[in-house]
């Protein structure tokens, strides 16, 4: 949900379909920030033969702005080639990959990365290999072994990875599009108590599917503007990060004896920055166009953030629920606390030793504070739960995105425009019940984070 599928388009197009999007200071490495972008979602274990994988025909990239006007000034691009080793065979393999060069593998897929700074670009590392997809235990013994092998420090600082993870978004999709019914309430929805008399089990609908992931751990000194200092009040410690993907504007399918050719410039096809914002934000008919923008150009979109309309929803749904919340939506007030978390970042002074504003300009990007080292012990709810470290300041693996995003709808984050305004009790209650330890795969410590792929032979997980 954080972006699966949200646009009509782009849902025809999954291998350009931008899904999830991290940016945190590394808590392993806090001089670096790990930046981690997911495509292909709702990956089926088993979807084979052909297996997943990135597009050779799209261009991924991942950009950062670190002056605060929507545009990037540092971008990571990632290009896609893939190789057939043997022409004769269907299969995907034709016995163990044990290794990266395995004769056994008979699609093999290679990246190039290029750093664009300030308009200059730099080949970073060319034919870098992805791992394969977790086909199982038979066709690929050791799958972390493979991992490791295709993870590489480069010798300009940053570490890179590309490849399949286990999606670590939880989310419980067939309920809150179920005219968004809340599991843990359900017999509070308006139409859920003709149904319901006890509150049920939430279910995370993304677990045991996978993602293809590009994650990249920056040093510190090649995201931030030059600064005398960077402490967490100085505007040159915040980035704002988004990612695109993007398509030739010609595609020509060829005949009987010729190939099919892209040509023509690129154009943007998808984009993702805060997490469900074209989701649940952008109206159905602008999705499209939306994802076609660069961040610069959200403006537009800004009416549909001080009037969002979950938050009018929401007492419709619950009747008598969110008193509080149907005033302040029948005062017709601009959501500025909105606004601040969405669009420009929350300037300082209104939570207590924290701000990542990037500025006037209105642009739906992660922003992060770099100032602001990792916690020792994080809340999976960021900010609201007290972690400056976490959701929206940039975002965790591990952040409830979708709870802190229900909660901030709902008015919890009224108070810090509006002292006056009074959330509902609500408010600080609404979620869809889940965290995550609703995700099967473990996340890990370390770089990429996300965990091990879940693999085919074993999902559904097969019993004794």
């Amino acid at each position: 949900m954080s972006s699966h599928r949200e646009a009509p388009e782009i849902a025809k197009d999954p291998v350009a379909d931008s899904s999830d999007l991290y940016a945190f200071v590394t808590p392993d490495k806090p001089d670096t920030v790990t930046l981690i972008a997911n495509y292909v979602p709702l990956q089926l274990p088993s979807g084979g033969p052909n297996f997943f994988e990135f597009g050779d025909d799209v261009r991924y990239e991942i950009h950062i702005d670190n002056n605060g006007d929507g545009h990037p000034e540092v971008t990571y691009r990632f290009e896609f080639t893939t190789e057939i080793t043997n022409p004769n065979s269907f299969l995907y393999n034709t016995g163990p990959i044990e290794s990266l060069e395995s004769k056994n593998w008979n699609r093999r897929q290679f990246y190039s990365l290029t750093r664009i700074a300030d308009g200059k670009k730099q080949l970073l590392a060319k034919k870098l290999p992805c791992p394969p997809s977790n086909v199982g235990p038979l066709s690929i013994p050791k799958y972390n072994d493979l991992v490791r092998q295709a993870t590489f420090g480069l010798s300009t600082g940053e570490k890179v990875f590309a490849g399949q993870r286990a999606d670590g978004f939880y989310v419980d999709l067939g309920a809150i599009f179920d005219l968004g019914t809340l599991r843990p309430f359900q017999q509070l929805h308006v139409a859920g108590k003709k149904l319901f008399r006890d509150p049920g089990k939430p279910v995370n609908a993304l677990d045991r599917m996978n993602v293809h992931s590009l994650c990249i751990q920056v040093p510190l000194n090649k995201l931030r503007r030059r600064a005398n200092r960077y402490d967490r009040k100085d505007a040159a410690s915040v980035i704002g990060v988004w990612t695109t993907a993007s398509r030739r504007q010609v595609k020509v399918l060829g005949d009987k004896v010729a190939a099919d050719t892209s040509t023509g410039p690129f154009t943007q096809v998808s984009r993702l920055g805060n997490p469900l914002f074209n989701e649940v934000i952008v109206p159905m008919a602008q999705k499209d166009l939306w994802n076609t923008l660069p961040p610069s150009e959200d403006k537009r979109f800004a009416k549909f953030v001080e009037q969002p309309e979950l938050a009018a929803l929401l007492p419709v749904l619950y009747p008598g629920v969110f008193n509080n919340l149907d005033k302040l939506n029948k005062s017709k007030k601009a959501r500025a606390d909105l606004v601040a978390i969405l669009l420009t970042g929350i300037p300082d002074g209104l939570i207590d030793g924290f701000s990542n504003s990037t500025g006037d300009v209105q642009a739906d990007m992660l922003r992060l504070n770099t100032a602001i080292k990792p916690a020792a012990r994080p809340n999976r709810l960021g900010v609201l739960g007290g972690d400056l470290a976490g959701y929206p300041n940039g975002r965790r693996v591990t952040d409830d995105v979708v709870t802190i995003a229900l909660r901030a709808v709902a008015g919890l984050t009224v108070p810090l425009v509006d002292k006056n305004f009074t959330p509902d009790d609500a408010a600080a209650a609404v979620t869809p019940g889940l965290t995550e330890a609703d995700v099967t795969a473990p996340f890990l410590r370390s770089f990429p984070f996300l965990g091990t792929p879940y693999d085919g032979f074993n999902n559904p997980p097969v019993r004794a």
